[in-house]
């Protein structure tokens, strides 16, 4: 017997449900009733040749269709996005499933993520023991930790857990083993280190003075004054590199992320994407940001822009820094911190020489966008900006420059509120992080004192008319963008839900802003803040397919719901690349036609 194919297959079962539904019908009613229907006639034929999905509901996120029930992928993207008017009704209830577009994390690290995957977890230490604890547990599981050419990594310590006094290199001698390992522990916020005295035997003696850094304690560098340590720290390999990509990927798939704006690339690592994202296994689409070897210079032949047919890779962005973190004293602020009177933070980068990069990486053709927490930072980011629009559109406005650059201030979480005018005139995109608000609640008005707090921090529903993108900082805070969601429109903890208080009022709760808005902001908004408007961030025709698919609808659960939402499946390009573990139900679609019939099921390990 002759070997068939899928193609031909699939056309002889077109035939025979042709022949089935003229045999039913007869052939004077089909051509009474479904030729002079040429819309009817038409579906009929689009469904037949497509991979089409179905579901209870589908949250398109496009205007033009605000929600639908079925849409059709080929070649990657979704050709059809459509309510469905020709199944039975004993086939639409048999449809599981809700769908909402693929989420995009505005603003993370991949490969510091995949990294921390790979390091000691210190997120959440109550206390010092705790911290000596974890380092112990993880040193035990990991036996080659802890060597010159491998030192121990971790993130996540808080001083405010150490009662309040910075930790010192001696703390890391724990036991005997440990007077002979190297470690390196970076801060929750990730702008210190603290280090043990085996990494300080490597420092130049006396250590020197970085502006723009701070070493406040025997063996904790913060901002600039990391550099010193990081000359020495031992790079890991590409093939380590790799696999902490990979572990990310797979984590950040999991949480329905089918997208990122990686805020910070060097060029090395820039390289090495590139080399990845040849491979099947890149489940993700990147806006990469690049970051020079030396943060804050100009260095365009070091990276080129690059943008990959298939949409998962594209560099054409640069990340600048201003500041600091608020945590510890280091964002730029322009009056003294409440609880520090003798410091106004740190800035990483004169007013001058901001301005002057500035313009420099846009003339070369890059998207500027630059790191600002403190109100001082984000005033000089701004001036920044508005100085380099006339360079750059001698016939434009600043709105109208703008709206072609798409400059971004990444945090923008205290501004002057003159400084938001101009922000709000101009329209230049806030990349804001809501879980940043909710984990800094309970010490931002020790920082800020309540007046300022309360006029200038963590702004999102004033920000609104800017189109604010959202995301994480991951792995700063969790990748989950269900938290960020929930923070959004609560502004409680996304870990408790609730605020400072412990109760449900919600931090400054006047900045709160809907589900809606927080959808956007991990969706069109980034797509928006990143030139990529009807590619990605909705499911409409023409765009990418990437949706994720939850169990209930986002739209109708209730808030508190929004922090336990697990993702069911997250699909990419019209390929599933996470399905929940547990039992696949048979998919209700629609006539798949010519191509792959036996679907690659992806499932948690």
């Amino acid at each position: 017997m002759p070997a068939f194919s899928p193609t031909a297959l699939t056309w002889y079962g077109i035939l025979a449900l042709l022949v089935a539904v003229v045999y039913q019908q007869g052939p004077a009613a089909i051509l009474d009733k479904v030729l002079p229907d040429t819309g009817l006639f038409i579906k009929i034929i689009q469904n037949a040749f497509s991979d089409t999905h179905c579901y209870v509901s589908i949250t398109t996120l496009d205007s033009n269709l605000p929600h639908a029930e079925c849409f059709s992928v080929a070649g990657g993207k979704f050709t059809r996005v459509f309510l469905d008017d020709t199944s039975f009704a004993v086939i639409k209830e048999k449809r599981t499933g809700h769908v909402i577009p693929g989420l995009w994390d505005g603003h993370g690290h991949l490969l510091q993520y995949g990294e921390l995957l790979d390091s000691v977890d210190l997120f959440g230490a109550a206390n010092m023991d705790e911290v000596k604890s974890k380092i112990v547990e993880y040193k035990r599981n990991h036996e080659e930790a802890g060597t010159k050419e491998q030192w121990l990594r971790g993130v996540g310590w808080d001083q405010a857990k150490f009662k309040g006094k910075w930790p010192v290199a001696s703390d890391l001698e724990i036991n005997k083993e440990f007077k002979d390992q190297y470690v390196m522990l970076d801060r929750i916020d990730v702008h210190c280190v603290w280090v043990s005295n085996k990494v300080l035997s490597l420092l130049p003696s006396p250590l020197p003075k970085v502006e723009g850094g701070e070493i406040p304690a025997k063996g904790v560098f913060c901002d600039n004054a990391m550099d010193i340590v990081m000359k020495y720290y031992p790079k890991p390999s590409n093939q380590r590199k790799a696999k902490f990509v990979k572990d990310a990927i797979w984590e950040l798939n999991k949480v329905g992320v089918v997208g990122m704006h990686d805020a910070g690339v060097l060029p090395e690592d820039i390289k090495l994407y590139q080399e990845l994202v040849k491979d099947e296994d890149w489940s993700l689409r990147v806006y990469a940001m690049l970051e020079c070897e030396t943060r804050n210079t100009f260095c365009p032949t070091d990276a080129s822009k690059f943008s990959e047919r298939n949409g998962k890779l594209d560099v054409q962005s640069v990340k600048l820094f201003a500041d600091g973190a608020l945590g510890s004293w280091g964002s730029a602020m322009i009056e003294p911190y409440n609880d520090k009177k003798s410091s106004t933070g740190s800035l990483l980068i004169n007013a001058t020489a901001l301005t002057k990069l500035t313009q420099q990486w846009a003339r070369a053709g890059y998207q500027v966008n630059i790191h600002a927490i403190g109100d001082l930072a984000n005033k000089l980011a701004v001036e920044a900006f508005t100085a380099a629009y006339p360079l750059l559109c001698p016939d434009l406005t600043p709105k109208e420059c703008q709206a072609k650059h798409r400059f971004r201030i990444e945090h923008a979480q205290i501004i002057h509120p003159e400084t938001l005018r101009i922000m709000a005139d101009i329209g230049i995109i806030p990349s804001i992080q809501p879980t940043h608000a909710t984990s800094d609640m309970h010490y931002a008005e020790s920082r800020l004192g309540h007046k300022r707090m309360e006029e200038e921090a963590y702004l999102m529903r004033s920000l609104l008319p800017l189109r604010p993108i959202l995301g994480s900082d991951f792995p700063v805070e969790p990748a989950n963008p269900f938290a960020g969601i929930y923070a959004a429109v609560t502004r409680r903890s996304p870990q408790t839900g609730l605020d400072a208080n412990g109760g449900t009022t919600g931090f400054i709760p006047g900045e709160t802003i809907t589900l809606e808005d927080a959808l956007e902001g991990f969706t069109r908004n980034a797509a928006h803040g990143a030139f990529s408007e009807g590619r990605v961030g909705s499911i409409e025709k023409g765009a990418w397919a990437d949706w994720v698919v939850l169990d209930e609808s986002i739209e109708t659960i209730g808030e508190e719901e929004i922090r336990k939402l697990t993702v069911k499946e997250t699909w990419i390009g019209g390929k599933q690349v996470y399905h929940r573990a547990g039992p696949i139900p048979m998919p209700y679609r629609m006539f798949e036609g010519p191509g792959d019939f036996r679907k690659k099921n992806v499932e948690e390990p």
